[in-house]
């Protein structure tokens, strides 16, 4: 039996990049696929809300061997059949009177993304086709969901926990862009502070013949054996040139903590 490792996961539902032929379409859901310790057996845990904040909630386990099992709904489906066909993909039917009622088949896709297409019979009888794209949750939640049509109900435990989870998901995720958006602000102040000491180190090595004064303007240039200079005279003085240096390097003012910062 080969091991579901890369499904065992709390997989969050993307709506706007799913398909649904047939049910109630969700605004959100979660899936949850674990292991049962010592039962070699998957445990799959749907949960989801419509439009209209009901929330519903599945739960089932099989053993993904290939063989045909028992199954404990038997409105939906007597037996199944579980069986992970290689490290990317996991199937599961459900079978009625010796005949396919569903079948659930689990992708992983190369982006990390959860495919789940479900393949089902509408009442009337027509095929319908259901794919959900999920991606992984970084923390577990308790129970995970999906518009998976396999025994489910609304629950209003369901949609109290659901508004909490949320909630909370809401809060945790705000402050964790706002703590985003600190790191990137003390990244790019760093890159700024590593780069005003960079021009500072290469001013104090070059060539002074004045002592500058804090908050005026100045200039660097490039004398012809590599080294540097810093002058009162602008390019433009120059007759937008660099006079009689090699090169023009770049306007700079001396900041009052003895740092040179670049001006345009």
């Amino acid at each position: 039996m080969v091991i579901a490792y890369n499904f065992l996961a709390s997989w969050q539902l993307f709506p706007e990049k799913s398909e649904f032929e047939y049910q109630i379409v969700p605004k959100s859901g979660n899936y949850k696929i674990e292991s049962i310790q010592n039962a070699h057996a998957l445990s799959f845990s749907h949960n989801w809300v419509n439009i209209e904040n009901e929330a519903f909630y599945a739960q089932y386990s099989v053993i993904p061997n290939g063989i045909a099992q028992s199954f404990d709904n038997l409105l939906l489906a007597d037996h199944v059949i579980a069986e992970v066909n290689n490290a990317s993909c996991l199937t599961v039917q459900f079978n009625k009177d010796d005949k396919e009622v569903l079948k659930v088949v689990h992708e992983i896709l190369a982006n990390g993304f959860l495919k789940v297409t479900q393949f089902g019979f509408k009442d009337n009888g027509d095929a319908f086709k259901n794919i959900e794209i999920y991606h992984k949750q970084l923390s577990v939640l308790p129970y995970a969901s999906s518009a998976g049509s396999v025994a489910i109900r609304p629950t209003k435990e369901g949609v109290i926990k659901h508004k909490a989870l949320s909630a909370m998901e809401d809060q945790t995720n705000m402050q964790l862009n706002q703590i985003k958006e600190q790191i990137e602000l003390l990244a790019r102040q760093a890159q700024e502070i590593r780069k005003r000491k960079e021009l500072s180190l290469m001013i104090y090595e070059a060539k002074i013949t004045f002592k500058p004064q804090i908050g005026q303007v100045y200039h660097v240039y490039e004398k012809t054996d590599g080294s540097h200079v810093l002058s009162l005279v602008a390019p433009s003085e120059w007759g937008g040139g660099s006079g009689p240096f090699a090169g023009f390097i770049a306007t700079v003012k001396l900041l009052a903590d003895h740092t040179w910062i670049e001006v345009a």
